[in-house]
C-alpha cells in the first residue's frame, strides 16, 4: 500500500514509538512462550496433581490436555485478526494479553484431583482453551506490529524480536522452574511449589499490559485508516484474495512448530524419562541451548536484511532434514557431553529459520488483512502439527519401544517446509505493501 503525503503525519514514525514498540510486543510474546514451557515443563507435576491412573498415562494425559490448548486457535485467529485488521493492532494485543495472563494464574490457583475429582482436568482444559485462545492473537499481533514498524532495511532485524522474545519466553520458563525447584523438595514441589511458576506469569502479563496501553498503532495501519482503506471484512478479503499465500504460510510453519514444540518442550521430558538423564543435567544443557537460540536468532535477523531471507531459510530447514536422526541418537549415548552439543546444534539451526521468518511471513500479506492472513497460515499450522508433537511421540514410543523413531518428525515436518521455501518468492529488498 502507499502511503499518500497527506496522510504522513498520521503514520508518522519515531525512534520512541519504535522502541515502545519492540518492547511492548516482545514482552507479551514472552509471556505467550512462557505460558506453554511452564505447562511443558511441570508436565511431571500436572501428571500426578490433575490425573488419576499410572505415571504413564497421566503423563500422556497431560501432554494430550496440552495439545488441546491449541484447538482454540483457529477461533482466537478469526477474532483476533478481524480486531487487529479492522479496529487497530493495539486493541487486539491489549485484550490478548489479558486473557493469557489471566488463565495462566488461574491454572496456578486450580485445586488439583484429589481436591476437586473430575473437575480438576475438566477446568485444567478449559484454562488451556482460553490460553490457546489468547496465544492465536498474540503471535500474529506481535510480528505484524514489529515489522510495520521497522525501517524499510531492517524488518528482518525488528522481525527477529518476535522469535528472540520467544526464545526468551523459554529461557525464562526453563530458569524459573530450575529455580523454584531449588527452593522446595521434590514433595514439596508436588505439593504446592510446580504453582509458583504459574503465579510469576502475571508480572510479565502487567508490565505488557501497562505498555500496550500507552502505544499507538503502526504507521501502516494508521495511515490506511486515514485514507478509509480499512476493510469491513478483513477476513472475507483473506480469504478471497490471499489463498495462495496463507496456504505457503501454512507449510512454511509446520517445520517451524514441530522443531519449537519438539525439541524445547518435548525434549526435556524425553531426557529424563528415555534417556534418564537426571534433572540437573537436562536443566543446565537446556538452559544453555537456550541462551545460543536466543543471540544466535538475533544475529540471524539481522543477516538477512543483508543477504536475504531464504537462503536462511533454506539452511535452517535443510538442517533439521540433515541432523534430526543423528542428533536423537547422540541423545540417546546417555552422556552429558551428548545432551549439551546436541541441543547447541538444534539451536543453532533453529535460529537459522527463526531469525528471518517472522518478517518472511508477514511480507507476504498486505497491510490492510496481515493480522488475519498471518494469523491463519500460522495458527492453524501450529494447531495441527504444534500442539501435538509431545502426545505423539509420547505415544509413539509407547507403541514401538524405540526411543529413536520420534525423530521421524522434525525429519518429515522440515522436508514440508523447505519445498515450501523454495517456492517463496525473496521479499527482503521489497517495499510492504
Amino acid at each position: 500500500m502507499t502511503v499518500h503525503p497527506a496522510h504522513a503525519a498520521t503514520g508518522a514514525n519515531t525512534p520512541r514509538l519504535q522502541l515502545r514498540a519492540v518492547v511492548s510486543s516482545s514482552i507479551g510474546n514472552l509471556l505467550e512462550q512462557y505460558d506453554n514451557l511452564v505447562y511443558a515443563y511441570s508436565a511431571v507435576y500436572l501428571s500426578a496433581q490433575f490425573f488419576a491412573g499410572d505415571s504413564f498415562s497421566s503423563l500422556l494425559s497431560t501432554f494430550a490436555v496440552f495439545a488441546v490448548g491449541f484447538l482454540a486457535r483457529p477461533v482466537g485467529t478469526v477474532v483476533f485478526g478481524h480486531i487487529g485488521d479492522k479496529v487497530g493492532r493495539r486493541p487486539a494485543l491489549i485484550l490478548s494479553v489479558v486473557l493469557m495472563g489471566a488463565a495462566t494464574v488461574l491454572v496456578g490457583l486450580l485445586p488439583g484431583y484429589s481436591t476437586i475429582g473430575l473437575a480438576a482436568p475438566i477446568l485444567l482444559v478449559i484454562l488451556r482453551l482460553f490460553q490457546g485462545f489468547a496465544v492465536a492473537g498474540e503471535w500474529a499481533g506481535s510480528a505484524t506490529m514489529l515489522v510495520e514498524y521497522a525501517p524499510p532495511k531492517a524488518r528482518g532485524r525488528y522481525g527477529s524480536l518476535n522469535q528472540v522474545s520467544t526464545a526468551a519466553g523459554f529461557l525464562v520458563a526453563a530458569g524459573v522452574v530450575a529455580l523454584n525447584s531449588l527452593f522446595w523438595t521434590e514433595q514439596s514441589m508436588k505439593d504446592f511449589g510446580w504453582r509458583i511458576p504459574f503465579l510469576v506469569g502475571a508480572l510479565t502479563a502487567v508490565v505488557a499490559l501497562v505498555l500496550r496501553f500507552g502505544l499507538e498503532d503502526t504507521p501502516l495501519y494508521r495511515a490506511e485508516k486515514a485514507a478509509g482503506e480499512v476493510s469491513s471484512s478483513p477476513l472475507r478479503l483473506a480469504l478471497r484474495t490471499q489463498k495462495s499465500a496463507m496456504a505457503l504460510g501454512f507449510f512454511f510453519t509446520v517445520s517451524w512448530t514441530v522443531a519449537y514444540f519438539f525439541f524445547l518442550t518435548y525434549l526435556p521430558t524425553h531426557l529424563k524419562t528415555q534417556v534418564k538423564l537426571d534433572s540437573g543435567t537436562v536443566e543446565a544443557s537446556n538452559l544453555v541451548a537456550l541462551v545460543v537460540l536466543t543471540v544466535a536468532i538475533w544475529i540471524f535477523g539481522v543477516l538477512s536484511d543483508r543477504i536475504g531471507r531464504k537462503p536462511l531459510l533454506l539452511i535452517g530447514s535443510g538442517g533439521f532434514i540433515a541432523l534430526t536422526f543423528p542428533v536423537m541418537w547422540l541423545f540417546q549415548t546417555g552422556s552429558t557431553a551428548g545432551a549439551y552439543l546436541g541441543q547447541i546444534l538444534i539451536a543453532l539451526v533453529l535460529a537459522a529459520f527463526s531469525g528471518p521468518g517472522p518478517a518472511a511471513l508477514a511480507e507476504l500479506f498486505p497491510t490492510n488483512v496481515r493480522y488475519s492472513a498471518l494469523g491463519i497460515g500460522y495458527n492453524f499450522s501450529v494447531m495441527a502439527f504444534g500442539g501435538t508433537a509431545g502426545f505423539i511421540a509420547t505415544a509413539l514410543i509407547d507403541a514401538t519401544g524405540n526411543a529413536l523413531v520420534v525423530a521421524a518428525l522434525p525429519t518429515a515436518a522440515a522436508i514440508i517446509t523447505f519445498v515450501a521455501v523454495c517456492r517463496m518468492p525473496e521479499t527482503y529488498r521489497t517495499e510492504l505493501k
